[in-house]
Protein backbone atom coordinates (compact mmCIF):
# COMPACT_ATOMS: atom_id res chain seq x y z
CA UNK A 1 0.00 0.00 0.00
CA UNK A 2 2.73 2.78 1.01
CA UNK A 3 4.52 1.79 -2.63
CA UNK A 4 1.29 2.38 -4.33
CA UNK A 5 0.96 5.71 -2.77
CA UNK A 6 4.61 6.59 -3.26
CA UNK A 7 4.10 5.75 -6.69
CA UNK A 8 1.16 8.19 -7.18
CA UNK A 9 2.71 10.99 -5.44
CA UNK A 10 5.63 10.54 -8.05
CA UNK A 11 3.54 10.17 -11.09
CA UNK A 12 1.75 13.93 -9.48
CA UNK A 13 5.07 15.25 -9.11
CA UNK A 14 6.10 14.64 -12.90
CA UNK A 15 2.93 15.51 -14.23
CA UNK A 16 2.78 18.62 -12.32
CA UNK A 17 6.07 19.56 -13.95
CA UNK A 18 4.65 19.42 -17.02
CA UNK A 19 2.25 21.48 -16.84
CA UNK A 20 2.01 24.94 -19.21
CA UNK A 21 2.13 28.24 -18.15
CA UNK A 22 -0.60 30.43 -19.26
CA UNK A 23 0.45 32.39 -22.34
CA UNK A 24 1.44 35.55 -22.07
CA UNK A 25 -0.77 38.15 -22.17
CA UNK A 26 -1.04 40.99 -24.91
CA UNK A 27 -0.55 44.54 -22.86
CA UNK A 28 -2.42 47.47 -24.43
CA UNK A 29 -0.13 50.36 -26.17
CA UNK A 30 -2.35 52.88 -27.68
CA UNK A 31 -5.99 53.45 -28.13
CA UNK A 32 -8.31 55.34 -30.30
CA UNK A 33 -12.14 56.49 -29.85
CA UNK A 34 -13.55 56.56 -33.36
CA UNK A 35 -15.52 59.56 -34.47
CA UNK A 36 -17.67 60.48 -37.36
CA UNK A 37 -17.65 64.06 -39.23
CA UNK A 38 -20.79 64.84 -36.91
CA UNK A 39 -18.47 63.86 -33.53
CA UNK A 40 -20.71 61.02 -32.55
CA UNK A 41 -18.46 57.95 -31.09
CA UNK A 42 -18.80 55.24 -33.87
CA UNK A 43 -16.06 52.44 -32.57
CA UNK A 44 -12.50 52.40 -31.40
CA UNK A 45 -9.09 50.99 -32.12
CA UNK A 46 -6.41 49.72 -29.72
CA UNK A 47 -2.24 49.30 -30.60
CA UNK A 48 -1.71 46.30 -28.53
CA UNK A 49 1.78 44.38 -27.90
CA UNK A 50 2.75 40.75 -27.72
CA UNK A 51 6.69 40.42 -27.79
CA UNK A 52 8.00 42.36 -30.27
CA UNK A 53 4.96 42.50 -32.30
CA UNK A 54 2.33 45.47 -32.28
CA UNK A 55 -1.60 44.92 -33.11
CA UNK A 56 -4.11 47.08 -34.51
CA UNK A 57 -7.71 45.89 -33.57
CA UNK A 58 -10.36 48.27 -34.85
CA UNK A 59 -14.05 48.27 -33.99
CA UNK A 60 -16.62 50.49 -36.16
CA UNK A 61 -20.02 51.10 -36.31
CA UNK A 62 -22.78 52.97 -38.52
CA UNK A 63 -20.16 53.21 -42.03
CA UNK A 64 -22.21 52.35 -44.72
CA UNK A 65 -21.49 48.45 -46.32
CA UNK A 66 -18.71 47.23 -47.94
CA UNK A 67 -15.12 48.03 -47.90
CA UNK A 68 -13.13 51.05 -46.87
CA UNK A 69 -9.90 51.97 -47.04
CA UNK A 70 -8.12 52.76 -43.69
CA UNK A 71 -5.01 54.30 -42.92
CA UNK A 72 -2.82 55.42 -40.03
CA UNK A 73 -2.33 59.74 -40.79
CA UNK A 74 0.85 61.85 -40.11
CA UNK A 75 -1.10 64.13 -37.88
CA UNK A 76 -3.31 63.05 -34.52
CA UNK A 77 -5.71 66.01 -35.38
CA UNK A 78 -9.25 65.08 -35.65
CA UNK A 79 -11.06 68.11 -36.94
CA UNK A 80 -14.05 67.66 -38.83
CA UNK A 81 -15.94 67.48 -40.40
CA UNK A 82 -13.27 66.35 -43.53
CA UNK A 83 -10.46 65.50 -40.97
CA UNK A 84 -7.57 67.45 -43.53
CA UNK A 85 -6.13 68.19 -39.91
CA UNK A 86 -4.89 64.30 -40.02
CA UNK A 87 -2.58 65.24 -42.83
CA UNK A 88 -1.11 62.58 -45.21
CA UNK A 89 -0.84 59.03 -44.48
CA UNK A 90 2.06 57.90 -41.89
CA UNK A 91 5.46 57.14 -43.95
CA UNK A 92 8.23 57.86 -41.65
CA UNK A 93 10.24 55.76 -44.67
CA UNK A 94 9.23 57.49 -47.58
CA UNK A 95 7.75 54.90 -49.50
CA UNK A 96 4.34 54.93 -52.16
CA UNK A 97 1.33 53.55 -51.04
CA UNK A 98 -0.08 50.36 -51.60
CA UNK A 99 0.71 46.78 -51.01
CA UNK A 100 -0.43 46.07 -54.49
CA UNK A 101 2.56 48.79 -55.78
CA UNK A 102 5.54 47.76 -57.13
CA UNK A 103 7.45 50.23 -55.31
CA UNK A 104 5.83 50.08 -51.93
CA UNK A 105 3.99 50.41 -49.25
CA UNK A 106 4.18 52.08 -46.30
CA UNK A 107 3.48 52.11 -42.48
CA UNK A 108 0.17 53.96 -43.14
CA UNK A 109 -1.10 51.57 -45.61
CA UNK A 110 -3.99 49.03 -43.71
CA UNK A 111 -6.08 46.42 -45.44
CA UNK A 112 -9.43 47.52 -46.27
CA UNK A 113 -11.80 47.26 -43.51
CA UNK A 114 -15.43 45.62 -44.72
CA UNK A 115 -18.34 46.59 -43.48
CA UNK A 116 -21.35 44.65 -42.68
CA UNK A 117 -24.62 45.22 -43.84
CA UNK A 118 -25.70 46.32 -40.07
CA UNK A 119 -22.69 48.93 -40.46
CA UNK A 120 -20.32 46.92 -38.31
CA UNK A 121 -16.83 46.79 -39.16
CA UNK A 122 -13.44 44.95 -37.25
CA UNK A 123 -10.14 44.70 -38.45
CA UNK A 124 -7.00 42.77 -37.12
CA UNK A 125 -3.65 43.44 -38.73
CA UNK A 126 0.14 43.28 -37.46
CA UNK A 127 1.99 46.50 -37.91
CA UNK A 128 5.26 45.91 -39.37
CA UNK A 129 8.28 46.63 -38.32
CA UNK A 130 10.59 46.72 -34.72
CA UNK A 131 8.46 47.92 -31.23
CA UNK A 132 11.21 50.64 -31.27
CA UNK A 133 10.27 51.93 -34.76
CA UNK A 134 6.75 51.91 -34.36
CA UNK A 135 6.28 53.65 -31.74
CA UNK A 136 8.47 55.99 -32.57
CA UNK A 137 6.63 57.02 -35.89
CA UNK A 138 3.09 56.10 -33.69
CA UNK A 139 4.17 58.62 -31.08
CA UNK A 140 6.16 61.46 -32.53
CA UNK A 141 5.84 65.06 -31.87
CA UNK A 142 2.58 65.62 -33.86
CA UNK A 143 1.45 62.20 -32.65
CA UNK A 144 -1.14 59.84 -35.17
CA UNK A 145 -4.59 59.35 -36.46
CA UNK A 146 -6.17 56.65 -37.99
CA UNK A 147 -8.59 57.21 -40.34
CA UNK A 148 -11.68 55.37 -42.17
CA UNK A 149 -12.31 56.57 -45.70
CA UNK A 150 -15.46 56.54 -47.79
CA UNK A 151 -14.01 54.16 -50.32
CA UNK A 152 -11.94 51.51 -50.99
CA UNK A 153 -8.42 51.82 -51.19
CA UNK A 154 -6.94 49.91 -54.53
CA UNK A 155 -3.68 48.94 -53.09
CA UNK A 156 -1.77 50.69 -55.52
CA UNK A 157 -3.13 54.69 -56.52
CA UNK A 158 -0.03 56.39 -54.90
CA UNK A 159 -0.23 58.33 -52.28
CA UNK A 160 -3.87 57.77 -51.17
CA UNK A 161 -5.06 53.86 -52.21
CA UNK A 162 -8.03 56.15 -54.39
CA UNK A 163 -10.00 55.78 -51.10
CA UNK A 164 -11.99 58.57 -50.98
CA UNK A 165 -13.41 60.96 -48.14
CA UNK A 166 -12.56 60.72 -44.51
CA UNK A 167 -15.00 59.72 -42.39
CA UNK A 168 -14.37 58.36 -39.38
CA UNK A 169 -11.24 59.53 -37.33
CA UNK A 170 -9.22 58.95 -34.06
CA UNK A 171 -6.19 59.72 -32.87
CA UNK A 172 -3.83 57.20 -30.97
CA UNK A 173 -2.64 58.25 -27.47
CA UNK A 174 -0.65 55.81 -25.18
CA UNK A 175 -1.75 53.55 -23.01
Amino acid sequence: MKSRAATLVLVAAILSGCATSAPPASVRVAAATLQNADGASVGTAVVTSLGGTLTLNVVAAGISPGPHGIHLHAVGDCTPPGFTSAGGHLNPGGHQHGTANPAGSHLGDLPNIVAASSGAASLVVPLGGSRTQLESALFDADGTAIIIHAAADDYKTDPTGNSGARIVCGVLKRG
